[in-house]
């Protein structure tokens, strides 16, 4: 056995049964070769091999987001402000008005998701004056989650929009007495208008995405995340819009395992783009790093039951069925997995009966199927699940939407809302992640915390103690659970010999820092393939160099991704918040002042 590189002195956390933690960790051509004492591994040592003092820190294996849109993510990240983790609107506003001032023309300030206003300390969303005043001559489109967005008045000309401008399908534009628009536009009953809209804003050059890909994998390795199922993503083509991460792993140049899924673009044509894909591509179709996942999460558009809990839940039309089931029946004869979209049980419930019945013609029992979602699911709908062969993945998208569930549905009624505690306890697969980067934010730490407090980031206490997980499970359902829904779970998840050494060097100890202290937890040292990816502090020296962010008035190059620099503050009992809608409403943090 030939040692590359050894890590020792440190407290490792396997999550191998046999040795759940250990001190030190040998790799050998990009896998674990030996776990044990420093003094057991450290004399594995030749003189070729790299030695890394982990000083005492806590190594965990590498995270791995079970629904993120990394892909699509990639391709626009360097155009867009991230408010993900700011704290207040003062501080927001700030860089909006900087952004807009070096944001040269046709170009758009961009702020797409992964905020809500549940985390300013102001408890209130910005108001159009405060956009105007921000950015008077610069478009700016603020999307808030998936239910509304935000334009200011240069993005209103921009657009072309007066008087005139109807309501398009799956939306509406909100005007004023006078019957101009206001830049307020609603998505409902679908998003289809935040879509159509945001897709009008110039897009970056070919170079620039190769730029914005890396570095916003650079964002991810910075969270310890090395490995993502990518869910694909409307405006996503397969396989126009994959030319960017193919480059990159021709050119070694991924520093993320990513896993990816054919999403139905346009409605009344998935059949024919899923019978064409299977002849293209299948399952499995790649390298260790890039690769063929299945089908989804969209399979057809007649089956997205679109979350917007400030919105009565969609009834799906009749015409679901068959249209589901043809597909599904394709997918299952070849042997296709597939990942489907679906909040409520409702439309579980009417998804579970076509599976139910392509199961009796090609069983599925075996495929790896799974339910992206899955708030409110109930526990039949779980057996049936469970009886497919199915699993889950959850994400922490009640963290953000949390508020708006309680004044549709009651204190009472989220509080199982997803019953993750019930699935783990019936043996379900289910696999941890964020749906990052439009709705919620894609920092994995988030997650975490949600899983073990069942707060959002307002604060607010949405499940009892009893229902919350433990750090270990937790832990365990972003990484070895999440392999489990890319098939990759012989190889990754735990840091037992043989596995990819993919792991991530943490700032604080994840197991014993207080619990709200979970969301500030940063990696200092990140290995894909027991090479370095990402480094900072006493490990700064380790990290790959990447290119200047492009192009140089990008936001990224000013204020980063996710502001990890302190919490944000609680919104405490009797708060007012406003909706995007203009509703008004009170919230509890649970603290009970």
């Amino acid at each position: 056995m030939s040692v590359d590189t050894i890590l020792y002195n440190g407290r490792i956390t396997t999550q191998d049964p046999s040795h759940p933690e250990v001190a030190a960790i040998a790799v050998s051509e990009g896998r674990v070769a030996a776990i044990g004492t420093s003094d057991e591994i450290r004399a594995l040592a030749e003189p070729s091999t790299r030695q890394i003092d982990l000083e005492h820190r806590r190594v965990i294996p590498g995270l791995n987001d079970s629904h993120l849109h990394v892909i699509r993510a990639g391709l626009f990240s360097n155009l867009e402000l991230r408010w993900d983790g700011v704290p207040t609107i003062a501080e927001a506003m700030s860089q909006l008005k900087g952004q807009a001032a070096r944001t040269p023309p046709p170009q758009w300030v961009r702020v797409i998701g992964g905020w809500n206003e549940f985390q300013f300390a102001e408890g209130r969303m910005p108001t159009f004056k405060e956009l105007n005043a921000a950015a008077p001559d610069t478009p700016v489109f603020l999307l808030h989650l998936y239910d509304s967005a935000m334009l200011n008045k240069a993005a209103i000309h921009a657009l072309g929009m007066d008087k005139n401008t109807p309501n398009p399908p799956g939306g509406v534009v909100v005007k004023d007495q006078r019957g101009n628009p206001t830049g307020l536009l609603i998505a409902e009953p679908n998003a289809l208008i935040l879509y159509s809209t945001i897709a009008n804003a110039p897009k970056l050059s070919m170079e620039d995405q190769l730029n914005s890909s890396r570095h916003f994998m650079r964002e991810l390795n910075r969270f310890g995340v090395t490995s993502v199922a990518d869910a694909g993503g409307g405006g996503q083509n397969y396989p126009d819009d994959y030319a960017v991460v193919n480059q990159l792993e021709k050119a070694g140049q991924l520093t993320l395992r990513i896993a990816y899924s054919l999403f139905a673009q346009n409605s009344g044509e998935e059949l024919n783009d899923y019978t064409r894909w299977l002849d293209m591509t299948k399952p499995g179709a790649g390298s260790d790093l890039l690769r063929v996942n299945g089908a989804g999460e969209n399979l057809a558009w007649s089956a997205a039951d679109f979350e917007n809990f400030l919105q009565p839940r969609p009834d799906l039309k009749p015409v679901m069925e068959s249209e589901l089931e043809a597909i599904v029946m394709k997918l299952a004869e070849a042997r296709w997995p597939w990942r489907i979209h679906a909040t409520y049980d409702e439309t579980i419930d009417r998804f579970l009966n076509v599976f139910e019945r392509v199961h009796r013609a090609h069983p599925i029992d075996d495929l790896r199927w799974f339910i992206d979602h899955a708030e409110t699911v109930s526990d039949r709908n779980l057996e049936r699940i469970q009886k497919l062969g199915g699993g889950i993945a959850i994400q922490h998208r009640m963290a953000y939407q949390g508020e708006y569930f309680i004044r549709r549905y009651g204190v009472e009624e989220v509080k199982r809302h997803p019953p993750v505690r019930q699935m783990l306890k019936m043996g379900i697969p289910v696999g941890a992640g964020t749906d990052g980067t439009r709705v919620a934010s894609y920092h994995p730490w988030t997650c975490l915390w949600w899983m073990v407090t069942g707060k959002t980031v307002g604060g607010t206490v949405l499940h009892d103690q009893e229902d919350c997980l433990s750090r270990s499970e937790a832990l365990r359902l972003y990484t070895q659970g999440s392999a489990w829904f890319s098939n990759e779970d012989d190889r990754k998840g735990t840091l037992s010999v043989g596995q990819f050494a993919d792991l991530a060097v943490l700032s604080d100890d994840y197991f014993s820092v207080e619990a709200d202290a979970i969301r500030q937890i940063e990696s200092v040292l990140t290995m894909l393939g027991g090479k370095v990816v990402y480094g900072k502090k006493n490990y700064a020296n380790l990290s790959p160099e990447l290119p200047p962010v492009s192009p140089d008035w990008s936001p990224v190059a000013f204020y980063g991704g996710y502001d990890n620099s302190q919490p944000a503050p609680p919104i405490h009992e009797h708060t007012p918040i406003m909706a995007p809608d203009g509703r008004v409403w009170t919230t509890s943090c649970g603290c009970g002042n």
